[in-house]
């Protein structure tokens, strides 16, 4: 059980397994399970280059778009605008895009930035349609090793 200080500034109470299953407040999150596996895209400039002078390419579920760079890494955004839905439909759409870059990410060649962007329809399709219209628009770049 947690401690009755846990409330206060600077105290942090230890979580017992069960405190932290149930998601008690007091449970301070554990910070390496929001980090995505792969380098993200965070800064509007990187957002606004791949709108200037990156290739897109499109199915009905995504869009994606490729910029080339001399980085040692590939970077990743994601996009999911308010046209899929609430905020529920939204995370649903992010998870799955998040787990199914993070199955391809030891794929793609390094130097890039992607920006992957969900259509309306992304927010009914299941997680093998969206598996295969990633790979598809990811066939359609040069951006595989």
């Amino acid at each position: 059980m947690a401690s009755g200080l846990a409330w206060l500034p600077g105290v942090v109470a230890a979580c017992s397994p069960v405190d932290e299953q149930r998601g008690a407040a007091s449970c301070q999150p554990d910070p390496a399970k929001d980090v995505p596996p792969y380098p993200t895209l965070r800064h509007k400039r990187d957002f606004d280059a791949l709108a200037r002078g990156g290739m897109t390419r499109s199915s009905p579920l995504l869009v994606l778009r490729v910029l080339r760079t001399d980085g040692a890494t590939t970077r990743i955004g994601l996009s999911t605008p308010r046209s899929l839905g609430g905020a529920v439909q939204r995370n649903r759409v992010r998870r799955r895009l998040r787990a199914l870059i993070s199955e391809r990410y030891g794929e793609l060649g390094t130097g890039w930035d992607l920006l992957v962007i969900a259509r309306p329809a992304a927010a009914q399709a299941t997680y093998a349609d969206l598996r295969e219209a990633l790979t598809n628009v990811l066939r359609r770049t040069e951006i595989g090793r």
